[in-house]
């Protein structure tokens, strides 16, 4: 399979922060900001492999910055890394105060969406071929990031067995 570059899988998704967008502090829920950043991965890994996809996995999102009501948000995306069926994408958050067009970062976060071929099960995506300086070190750092995600993956099994569905202080009142 071909090898595609970075900026095949390139999206920008910018939206302007309404009252019903923000919280009681007049900023944007994170809630929505994290389903915006799922929502430009998708894209961007779909853009990639050409094929449906769903996420595995979303690292840490820190919160830089504020983004204000009446801001824009602009998330840009693109695959950084690809395995044999799973897709590395990044995300940038950048808000804009659109009357003085000040500019801050508001969020960076990495994401791990999976391939999915007609039988609904992972299949293969082609190769990411790095060309900027940027997607050369975020390329070449991704075997670090995937690794940290493989052994949070390993602690979340052992946690889920640990507790399991029933709540800890129920377990003895049956």
């Amino acid at each position: 399979m071909k090898g595609k570059p970075c900026q095949d899988s390139f999206v920008v998704k910018t939206s302007i922060v309404l009252p019903p967008d923000t919280n009681s502090h007049g900023t944007l829920f994170g809630g929505k900001l994290m389903a915006y950043i799922d929502d430009v991965a998708a894209l961007s890994a779909m853009r990639h492999a050409r094929k449906p996809v769903v996420t595995a996995s979303t690292d840490s999102i820190d919160f830089l910055h504020p983004i204000y009501e009446g801001n824009s948000v602009c998330l840009e995306s693109f695959v950084t890394y690809a395995g044999r069926t799973s897709m590395e994408v990044f995300v940038r958050v950048i808000s804009e105060d659109l009357l003085t067009g000040e500019r801050n970062l508001c969020a960076l976060s990495f994401l791990t969406l999976v391939a999915l071929g007609e039988d609904g099960k992972p299949t293969e995506v082609p190769k990411v071929i790095p060309q900027t300086k940027e997607e050369k070190e975020l390329y070449k750092t991704a075997s670090a990031r995937a690794a940290n995600r493989k052994k949070r993956r390993q602690e979340s099994k052992l946690l889920a067995e640990k507790f399991g569905t029933e709540y800890p202080w129920c377990r003895n009142q049956k």
